[in-house]
């Protein structure tokens, strides 16, 4: 007779202490958008959007924890780490203006976040034993997927009624294919940590002790 056992891994506090203080900042940063949009330099670029995708994308991952891997697996902290990057990070850009004084500045954050997330992806749903291939699979298609969806909210929100229509087209391409090699960096990156002993997969993985 067996008994599953629930895999526990220890996370270094430096994770926790960073995932819950950037998804705090992220909400107050968010409010504070809300209030004043020329503050955040959110004037017309979807400050009310970025108010309603940013939380649901940041709890994203400790919603699916508790309701269906709570018992069966510790905390994802830095899955949940590089998801709430994603967010965070754009919110600050915006507040320090970084996207109007750094001309690369925009480029790096597709290329950056769609990693990030993909990255997360792959360590929430694949075990560290997985090929090369079938990891890279995985980052194209959550990185390909993630550059669309982000391409299409940037057009619904703020580019189709305003003044960067123009030049929308060049830069979605470029958006997409910046998305798109992020995402197969990160998967690159996780597999070789993996293949050197690092990092573990945040999935639940039972395993099996005699009773």
């Amino acid at each position: 007779m067996t008994e599953a056992v629930v895999a526990r891994y220890p996370t270094p506090p430096v994770v926790r202490a960073a995932d819950v203080t950037a998804k705090f900042l992220l909400v107050w940063m968010l409010l504070s958008a809300l209030v004043d949009p020329d503050v955040a330099n959110l004037r017309d670029k979807g400050a009310e959007a970025r108010a309603v995708a940013y939380p649901l994308l940041a709890f994203t991952v400790p919603a699916i924890w508790l309701l269906w891997w709570k018992e069966r697996a510790s905390f994802p902290w830095l899955a949940d780490l590089l998801v709430t990057i994603t967010c965070f990070s754009d919110i600050l850009g915006n507040r320090m203006d970084l996207y109007d004084a750094i001309t690369w500045f925009d480029d790096w954050m597709h290329f950056m976040n769609n990693g990030l997330l993909a990255a997360a992806v792959i360590l929430l749903t694949l075990h560290r034993s997985t090929s090369l291939v079938r990891t890279v699979e995985r980052a194209l298609a959550v990185g390909a997927t993630g550059a669309i969806l982000w391409e299409l909210g940037e057009y619904v929100a703020f580019i189709r009624g305003g003044t960067e229509r123009q030049f929308a087209y060049t830069d979605t391409l470029g958006d997409l294919v910046l998305g798109t090699l992020g995402s197969v960096v990160a998967a690159l990156v996780v597999h070789a940590l993996w293949r050197r002993g690092h990092l573990t997969s945040a999935a639940p993985q039972l395993d099996h002790a005699a009773a």
